[in-house]
């Protein structure tokens, strides 16, 4: 506690210098000190989904993660299962619907139980897009990213439902990507704002892959201008 009382005095150090008064501006630092705490639970929130997606493709049932949390089947579900009902299909361009088709074939082919970052990933390269052509633009070959996530797709024992579920870092991604297809006036989510989701999220295989193929967030968002 004493650490974050610290770096609220530090992040608000003109409270304690406004014309030389006495108190301190205590709704100053009491601004600073919910600010931080907001942050400190969005990053208390990524630790808990980080280790529910592990959990979740290593075969641990929602019952297990629910008692392991505390809480119902019901309630973990609510929270984890899958992505926001706004990500329908209504929601993207005709490429990505196409790409997504790409992405639950990976899924049920590999029997896994969950949509993750390399399921998308591998879907956004499997055929011409504004995603690989804004990998183009970027200067690697989408088919090297396509077979290096490829080569990432472990098999699983699961009999894939109907409705399978996204992995938190998935549905960071789709959420980024609609973020920024309205900073871009679209009514669409398409491929490239679903990459450039994958590179923002920085966790997760897809993440890795791009890293490793040498790509970093400014070469992504300076690239996009000459993709479509």
């Amino acid at each position: 506690m004493d650490d974050l009382i610290a770096e609220v005095d530090r992040r608000c150090d003109t409270a304690h210098r406004s014309g030389g008064q006495e108190q301190p501006d205590w709704l100053a630092l009491l601004t600073v000190a919910a600010r931080l705490a907001g942050q400190l639970q969005a990053l208390a929130d990524d630790l808990v989904e980080d280790y529910v997606e592990h959990c979740r493709m290593h075969g641990s049932s929602w019952t297990d993660i629910g008692t392991a949390l505390g809480v119902t089947r019901q309630a973990v579900q609510q929270r984890f299962h899958a992505p926001h009902k706004r990500y329908s299909p209504e929601t993207m361009t005709n490429d990505l619907r196409e790409a997504m088709v790409h992405v639950k074939r990976a899924a049920v082919q590999h029997r896994n139980n969950y949509i993750g970052t390399e399921h998308l990933l591998w879907g956004l390269t499997a055929e011409d897009n504004s995603a690989t052509r804004l990998l183009q633009a970027a200067g690697v070959p989408p088919e090297t990213v396509h077979q290096s996530v490829g080569s990432r797709l472990s098999m699983g024992a699961s009999q894939a439902a109907e409705r399978i579920a996204w992995t938190p870092y998935s549905r960071k991604a789709i959420s980024i990507a609609e973020g920024r297809s309205e900073q871009n006036s679209s009514d669409h989510i398409d491929c490239d704002d679903l990459l450039i989701g994958l590179a923002q999220v920085g966790r997760g295989v897809a993440a890795s892959v791009l890293t490793d193929a040498g790509f970093d967030l400014a070469t992504l968002d300076s690239a996009s201008a000459d993709a479509c």
